[in-house]
């Protein structure tokens, strides 16, 4: 089956899905209505988009603004001083087209949400609750998952605001397979 975008499950795999499961189906859906623009553009005109953002300290101010208030439930998911840091490692090395061309690889590469074969390499999969989609039994169409990890709190970004979390998780999954 792939990736399955919202909208294409079928009635009968839908009912089957806990109620977890279904809230983040749910949770997919306002993504794509309404959040995705991001990614489109990321997946269509990075370059476009990374001359906007480096030459312009306030476009990369409020770019980065929008990702992180769509990512949790508050616009203060991180302090202002994490959230100026994270901003200014961006601004300072110059780095908006590499950070967004992963978006565009990814969408121009015709296996990357539908591998054909099982991958052997070991998959460690960790959700955090406000902002994760994942879904196990869609992620296990394609990968060799070892280790699922779900958390009660952190969002898309949580290297900033659950690090304790992930580092821990991290760590865990290594020890597991190494």
């Amino acid at each position: 089956m792939g990736f399955v975008p919202f909208g294409a499950i079928e009635d009968d795999v839908f009912a089957s899905l806990t109620d977890a499961e279904k809230v983040r189906v749910g949770r997919l859906g306002h993504f794509m209505k309404e959040r995705f623009g991001f990614n489109m553009i990321q997946s269509t005109r990075p370059q476009t988009l990374a001359y906007g953002l480096h030459d312009s300290p306030a476009g990369l101010l409020a770019w980065t603004c929008e990702l992180f208030n769509g990512f949790g439930d508050t616009v203060d998911a991180v302090d202002r001083d994490t959230f100026l840091t994270n901003l200014m490692l961006y601004w300072l090395t110059g780095t908006a087209n590499s950070s967004t061309r992963m978006y565009y690889e990814g969408t121009h590469d015709p296996g990357a949400w539908a591998p054909k074969d099982m991958s052997p390499t070991p998959v460690g999969v960790a959700v955090f609750q406000l902002s994760d989609v994942a879904i196990r039994r869609f992620a296990e169409q394609g990968n060799r998952i070892v280790h699922w990890s779900e958390f009660e709190r952190g969002t898309h970004f949580a290297a900033i605001d659950a690090p304790d979390l992930m580092i821990k998780d991290i760590r865990t999954f290594f020890r597991n397979v190494l």
